[in-house]
């Protein structure tokens, strides 16, 4: 059933004690270059490849390898694997559009903010040097929590490195359902970008706002440690 509505609201200011985003379909677009990735893995396992990804976007690889080859569920051989993707498929991923002028700004403004992943830190330094991106200080990865995504504790994790533990004054920044739903389930806002999937699954997963990519979102300023962001364009 079709969603009526558009992306039209009017610019609305929201205040957060701190940011956390999402990497891979929220700052960067990956997909083409994760799709290479799971068929070459898929090959090497006996796997069909539209199996393994009909159900790893947003989800940990150590996770996905547990089901389909629990040897192979361990950092050691996840780090590795993840890490050659930026090196073989470097060209096939390209930004999330606003993505830059977004990321610079958080770091002008002094907002407290960082990146929750459900990528390995061999991933997503990879991809930092490959597309050249601002380099978050505060990096929560695969390899830091016991669970991954929908389990929110990797944004509880995130928020407890911004040094805000006691603050439920959040916003995360996401694009896949599990994602979402590991930010709801903190206690943040969370504010959706429709870069890898529909209006109905975001809502569904739990959105509190839904934008089409990062140029809707914009730092207008950071008053006595809080960030304000300006919304354009939410779906209504």
């Amino acid at each position: 059933m079709a969603i009526s509505g558009s992306f039209s609201a009017p610019p609305q200011t929201l205040t957060f004690d701190g940011l956390l985003s999402d990497f891979d379909g929220t700052i960067i677009d990956s997909t083409d270059a994760i799709v290479k990735h799971w068929h070459k893995i898929g090959a090497e396992l006996g796997v069909d490849p539209r199996t393994i990804l009909a159900t790893s976007h947003g989800r940990r690889s150590i996770d996905v390898m547990q089901l389909y080859d629990p040897k192979k569920a361990n950092w050691e051989y996840v780090s590795f694997v993840e890490g050659l993707i930026p090196k073989e498929y470097g060209s096939d991923a390209v930004e999330i559009p606003g993505a830059r002028s977004f990321l610079s700004a958080l770091e002008e403004s002094g907002a407290s903010w960082g990146v929750v992943t459900s990528g390995t830190r061999a991933l997503i330094d990879g991809w930092l040097g490959v597309l050249g991106l601002p380099h978050p200080k505060m990096l929560v990865v695969a390899e830091d929590v016991e669970l991954g995504k929908p389990d929110p504790r990797c944004y509880l994790l995130g928020r407890k490195k911004l040094g805000l533990e006691h603050s439920s004054s959040l916003v995360v920044l996401e694009d896949a359902p599990s994602g979402i739903r590991a930010g709801k389930a903190a206690g943040f806002q969370v504010i959706a970008l429709t870069t890898t999937h529909s209006l109905e699954q975001l809502q569904e997963a739990g959105a509190d706002v839904i934008v089409e990519d990062l140029r809707s979102i914009s730092v207008k300023c950071v008053v006595e440690g809080r960030i304000q962001l300006e919304i354009r364009n939410a779906f209504q």
